[in-house]
């Protein structure tokens, strides 16, 4: 059916050809779409600035439209049914020229194939949904100045000569635009438009070709996972400017590293591919990698900003012949990941143990979800002791995961899947409630620790999940200690600090847990007066045997003491490391020693033992 564009509330156009006409002889324009909401629009708007427009809602009738009428312009949709609007552009140049017919197309994406393919078969232009009129006007506007310049031609003398070379002129410009602009799409199709390097489809073009040399007898090849260590806190920090730069010049630091023979692509965020050609004479993968860690990690100066991150680098080669090239990157995945959890700026080669461990962890992942609905996980209790008196004055509260086919599942395996996945937030909330609800059955002296991942802290529930747990509990705020690590103050420290604030003014003991490994500084207790610190493990394991680790645990005791803070010890085993944390400053200790996690119905036994005239003074009370 062929409708005209006029102004009313029909929804479906008049079926009569003749078209509306319009004042001023702007021109003619054919609209051919499908979707008469937008031709309705788009027309409108082009009759009100003086052209006269004609509508066509499908391909076969604009083309019966051209057939008998004269038009100096067609707005053509790309994605009509029947014809499309490519079909549509080919019959068009099959008895008109650009220069006797333009037509832009219309399309729904930039730069993409369809663009190229609509330039390669003599579109003249296109805009782009949703249609930005200003644009689409200026390029009209343009086409039927052509077309006029070259119907102009048949001026006489001087007058068509001039005219002839002014349209030639812009024929070749515009010519050349086109030529421009299908080159531009062609490689905005196959590179990534912040950095230049391939794009992940092209990457896998390419890596599947090479799979296919080698598959055919050709060279080998591995394939190297890179990704950026600390990448993160450089955005968070200096904003996604700084961090476009710093990609840009990561990149040209690997091209800079490689040889024509290989390619790199950025696979997304701050990960990026290297498809490397090991065939005879080739350097080998692994020392490839480690120039590239040396590479990046050199400081990069940008907008005055002296800015150091690392990489960690995974390598995968194909296990045989047939290894699809997504399973040799998933491969590469993997073993990155590996290198990332063993402290990053290194390089991990893949193994068949990776994919195993990878097939685990997804396991556990998917049966956590239900860990908690189906009353899987559990809280157990460890004594904290009061090195003077050898009393009970808390306990810290442990989650346990009893797997009905695993087993006991290690906290240190199922909690970095939580907080990866998210669930920590749920499974966090309910430790919270868990632990303040059995609390407040304890005499009153008695405090409960919790340990929070930095996950809630970025999602912004610690506060809310803490205010809901001891008003639903009854607890009195200054009997739960919130325990921390230095990693929730190594980004967004601002924010995090104003959260233990408001914590602590709520009444909330913080503690800061495994202190003097990992990132430890200083400038963490200054910046925030933590109740309590902990000392980590691994010095109390040292202390009989490690002069140094003796000296750093009476340091930071003696910090702890000044600062107003108490030092506690984790790991007590032996009655020789007792004598050392005591000799050594340390006030509170928990450990194998005092006795192991204990459930909560034991928590009553635990206290008549050692702290028999508190739990006379609870009997009393709870009498009265």
């Amino acid at each position: 059916m062929v409708g005209v564009h006029a102004l009313r509330p029909a929804r479906q156009p008049d079926p009569s050809p003749e078209p509306v006409r319009a004042e001023g002889g702007a021109g003619r324009i054919l609209l051919v779409d499908d979707l008469f909401d937008n031709r309705a629009v788009l027309g409108r708007r082009l009759v009100r600035r003086g052209y006269e427009v004609v509508e066509a809602e499908c391909g076969a009738d604009a083309l019966a439209l051209i057939a008998r009428e004269r038009f100096d312009l067609v707005l053509l949709d790309v994605m009509m049914p029947g014809i499309s609007g490519l079909d549509v552009l080919v019959e068009i140049r099959r008895g008109l020229s650009s220069q006797q017919l333009p037509v832009i197309m219309v399309t729904a994406k930039s730069f993409s194939q369809d663009v190229v393919e609509a330039l390669q078969k003599g579109a003249d232009d296109y805009i782009t949904k949703p249609v930005d009129f200003d644009i689409a006007l200026a390029r009209i506007q343009t086409q039927i100045s052509r077309k006029r310049a070259t119907d102009d031609l048949a001026l006489d003398g001087q007058q068509r000569d001039a005219a002839l070379a002014q349209a030639l002129d812009q024929v070749t410009r515009e010519a050349e635009e086109r030529r421009q602009s299908a080159s531009t799409a062609r490689y905005l199709a196959t590179h990534d438009a912040l950095t230049g390097v391939l794009n992940r489809a092209q990457f896998i073009e390419e890596l599947s070709a090479a799979a296919g040399e080698h598959a055919a007898g050709g060279a080998p090849y591995s394939v190297l996972f890179i990704d950026l260590d600390r990448f993160k806190p450089v955005n968070d920090t200096f904003g996604h400017g700084i961090g476009d730069k710093l990609l840009r010049q990561t990149a040209q630091r690997i091209i800079g590293s490689i040889t024509p023979r290989d390619s790199v692509a950025r696979f997304g965020g701050d990960e990026f591919l290297l498809l490397h050609c090991c065939d005879e004479g080739a350097e080998p993968s692994l020392d490839l990698a480690w120039r590239l860690i040396e590479s990046i990690n050199e400081p990069c100066l940008i907008d005055g900003h002296e800015i150091s991150v690392g990489a960690s680098i995974g390598i995968a080669t194909p296990m045989d012949k047939n290894e699809r090239p997504e399973e040799t990157i998933g491969h590469a995945d993997l073993a990155m990941y590996r290198s990332k959890q063993e402290g990053g700026s290194r390089v991990q080669l893949f193994d068949v143990e990776m994919a195993e461990a990878a097939r685990r962890r997804l396991d556990l992942q998917l049966d956590l979800r239900f860990a908690l609905k189906r009353n899987q996980l559990t809280l157990m209790y460890q004594p904290i002791i009061q090195l003077d008196d050898h009393t009970i004055v808390g306990f810290e509260a442990l989650l346990r995961w009893n797997h009905p086919q695993r087993g006991t599942i290690n906290p240190a395996e199922f909690i970095p899947i939580a907080e990866e996945s998210g669930l920590i937030l749920q499974i966090g909330e309910w430790v919270v409630r868990q632990a303040c609800h059995a609390a407040a059955t304890w005499p009153d002296a008695i405090k409960v620790a919790v340990n929070l991942s930095p996950v809630q802290f970025e999602r912004e529930q610690v506060i809310p999940t803490v205010m809901s747990a001891l008003a639903s509990s009854g607890l009195a705020p200054e009997r739960l200690e919130l325990e921390v690590t230095e990693t929730l103050l190594l980004t967004n420290t601002e924010s995090s600090i104003a959260t233990l604030r408001t914590l602590r003014a709520l009444g909330v003991r913080i503690a800061m847990d495994d202190f003097g490994v990992g990132y430890s500084s200083l400038s963490h207790l200054r910046d925030f007066a933590f109740d309590k610190v902990k000392v980590d493990q691994s010095f109390v394991r040292s202390l009989s045997a490690n002069d140094s680790s003796s000296a750093i645990v009476n340091s930071l005791s003696q910090l702890a003491v000044a600062l107003g803070m108490t030092a506690s010890a984790e790991g007590i085993e032996t009655e020789e490391q007792l004598t050392f944390a005591k000799s050594n400053g340390v006030r509170q200790a928990q450990g194998f020693f005092f006795g192991r996690p204990i459930q909560e119905r034991d928590v009553e036994d635990a206290l008549r033992t050692l702290n028999p005239h508190l739990m006379l003074r609870g009997v009393t009370s709870a009498a009265e």
